[in-house]
């Protein structure tokens, strides 16, 4: 079973049947829990919407946004194209 981070949040979610017979599933051919299964299913989800899902990541993010006007206006007073 995967480590739990010392600070946790838990949600009650709820799933038709279908959705769960085909979670539980893929749970036992891949042989992952539902925690390992939801967890993948969320990291994917906050890519797919270039959402950082760590630390490291939300670093790096703020760091490239906070950097990109100053490097539009570099460009911009070397005449540069917009």
């Amino acid at each position: 079973m995967a480590k739990r981070p010392a600070r946790v949040r838990r949600k009650l979610v709820e799933f038709d049947e279908e959705t769960w017979a085909a979670l539980d599933l893929l749970g036992r051919d891949s042989m992952k829990t539902l925690q390992e299964l939801a967890d993948e299913a969320f990291r994917d989800l906050l890519r797919k919407y270039d959402r950082p899902t760590d630390l490291k990541a939300a670093l790096k993010q703020s760091a490239r946004s906070s950097a990109a006007p100053h490097a539009v206006a570099q460009n911009r007073s070397r005449g540069g194209r917009r």
